[in-house]
């Protein structure tokens, strides 16, 4: 659960950095959310979709390229923003042609994908995708592990706009990366056991 830390000063990087083990640090529009670290059901699910994305749309490999693709970068963005990482965000190559070397990312993506799990979940949909709407991304995926459902929003006049829902479908065509299919349900993880009770 995110969680805001009060401060008499604004939040730093170093604040991110002092963070305990098994904490991580948000600082969006100049306030620092932490929350536990996503566990591995969270972690399968992100690596899949970046995967998934990465031969296509990176490389070039089965698909247009033309994109960098990349899992928890961090981003600096307006407002005050000095940290804030998507679980999977993109840019197109002609609005950020060379990544920064030495330095955060200060382009706003093109997309954006967040994975609802419980320790992230009202972070996401109550701080992230707000401020996503405001800085102009033009597409955000919100994965819901439990449900097995992504849904798709592109923005449009500063507001979401639900665009497209899926579950089990095997060849998927879906925006921003229509031109090439892809298999939203190997993207699931196992099922989580049944408590007993």
């Amino acid at each position: 659960m995110s969680t805001t830390k009060p401060s008499p000063r604004a939040p730093t990087l170093a604040d991110l950095d002092a963070l305990p083990p098994g904490i991580v640090g948000e600082i969006i529009e100049g306030v620092l959310y932490t929350m536990t670290k996503p566990r591995a059901r969270h972690q399968l699910t992100t690596t899949g979709i970046g995967g998934d994305l990465r031969g296509p749309f990176y490389l070039g490999r089965g698909g247009p390229g033309g994109w960098w693709i990349i899992t928890e970068p961090g981003i600096e963005l307006p407002n005050d923003t000095k940290e804030i990482s998507p679980d999977v965000a993109g840019w197109r190559r002609e609005r950020m042609p060379e990544l920064p070397v030495d330095e955060p990312i200060r382009v706003v993506p093109d997309w954006v994908c967040e994975i609802l799990s419980p320790t992230t979940r009202r972070h996401d949909m109550l701080r992230k995708q707000p401020y996503y709407a405001r800085v102009g991304v033009p597409y955000m995926w919100l994965v819901d592990i439990e449900a097995r459902v992504l849904t798709v929003h592109r923005l449009e006049s500063a507001d979401w706009r639900l665009i497209g829902t899926y579950s089990e479908e095997t060849e998927a065509r879906i925006a921003p990366f229509d031109a090439v299919p892809l298999n939203v349900a190997s993207w699931w993880p196992p099922a989580a056991p049944a408590s007993s009770t």
